[in-house]
């Protein structure tokens, strides 16, 4: 799978506080890996969107990472609020994961991510234009 990777993404993971980077990083290497399983995915984008590393494929939607000041013991996982994504991962994790409406998945810097439940959701979110019209995304 090719990475297409704005070198200005490196510059916000590097402006991270030094254990924000580590869960960031972790995040990253989980959309990234989430992506290399995907199959017939060929290509992921790396970039910023809102100043955020935001990352794209052809068929999917844009799965967005980033911790904010204001909140600063959380880091949180975007997606599209009009899709059907978060609704979904409702459904399936609201006993593994707290979410930001129906906007993002949120953790605290101290959780321990549970990374085959959230791989799911970024699996769901990079492949979601061809699967939003399944009932609950197929799964």
């Amino acid at each position: 799978m090719e990475i297409i990777s704005d070198p200005k993404v490196a510059t916000v993971f590097e402006s991270y506080p030094k254990a924000v980077k580590a869960q960031m990083l972790q995040l990253r290497e989980t959309v990234l890996k989430t992506a290399s399983g995907i199959d017939g995915l060929q290509k992921i984008e790396e970039t910023l969107k809102w100043g955020e590393p935001s990352y794209l494929t052809k068929h999917g939607s844009t799965v967005r990472i980033d911790w904010k000041e204001k909140n600063p013991e959380h880091i949180a996982v975007y997606f599209k609020c009009t899709s059907k994504l978060v609704p979904t991962f409702k459904s399936l994790y609201k006993d593994k994961f707290n979410f930001e409406g129906n906007r993002a998945i949120v953790f605290q810097l101290k959780d321990k991510i549970p990374v085959k439940e959230l791989k799911h959701c970024i699996a769901l979110a990079l492949t979601y234009h061809k699967i939003k019209h399944l009932p609950l995304l197929g799964t």
